[in-house]
């Protein structure tokens, strides 16, 4: 019980450290916003599509298109050093039902594996079994950037008059690097290459 004319004890405020707490958990938070959502620069390198179309021949819907494809300074750097790139082109063909979800028609892919030998100074890209030597990296990106009547879907998989929708993109496998490498990635834009879905409507 307090004594009259002598001071009254008075418990300690807790407000600085209620406020160091969520400062702390502020920092927290930024902090995994960043690790999930890197900045703005670490978005990946857009590939620009010049064009694609499909066409119907010998009972086959082919593909073609051109992708104005471009390494970075920092992707030549790792091929130079003895670092393997994998590229990527997606294809898919879906028929749209206003009634259920849309309907898949076709997914085809190929991925080129993308080396330089020190030793005969030539690049070599290959899918599979199958390669084929370069001498510059410019003919490299000419030769995985165009898609030449490849072959997607069967022709009678497909309704005459009926509308389908297409999308096509190509992309670098991160996930391919070597695990540091792949760290790398997440933050410099040098170390990833992709296109945006390029979509578009065919009517057989």
């Amino acid at each position: 019980m307090p004594v009259a004319g002598m001071p009254s004890r008075s418990r300690p405020s807790t407000f600085p450290v209620a406020c160091t707490r969520r400062a702390l958990l502020r920092l927290c938070g930024a902090g995994l916003v960043a690790l999930v959502f890197p900045f703005a620069g670490a978005l990946a390198d857009v590939v620009p599509i010049k064009g694609a179309e499909l066409r119907v021949e010998e009972g086959d819907v082919l593909l073609s298109a051109e992708f104005d494809l471009t390494f970075t300074s920092t992707l030549e750097e790792a091929l130079q050093k003895g670092i393997p790139l994998y590229v990527t082109i997606e294809f898919e063909l879906m028929r749209p039902r206003w009634y259920w979800l849309d309907e898949k028609i076709s997914q085809w892919s190929i991925t080129y594996r993308v080396s330089y030998s020190a030793l005969t100074r030539q690049y070599r890209v290959a899918t599979g079994a199958l390669g084929q030597a370069f001498e510059s990296l410019e003919e490299v990106e000419r030769f995985i950037g165009r898609v030449a009547s490849r072959p997607v879907a069967r022709a009678d998989a497909l309704v005459k008059g009926s509308r389908y929708d297409a999308a096509l993109r190509i992309k670098l496998d991160v996930d391919k690097l070597p695990k540091p490498f792949q760290i790398d990635a997440l933050a410099s834009r040098e170390w990833q290459l992709a296109s945006d879905w390029h979509r578009w409507t065919f009517v057989p």
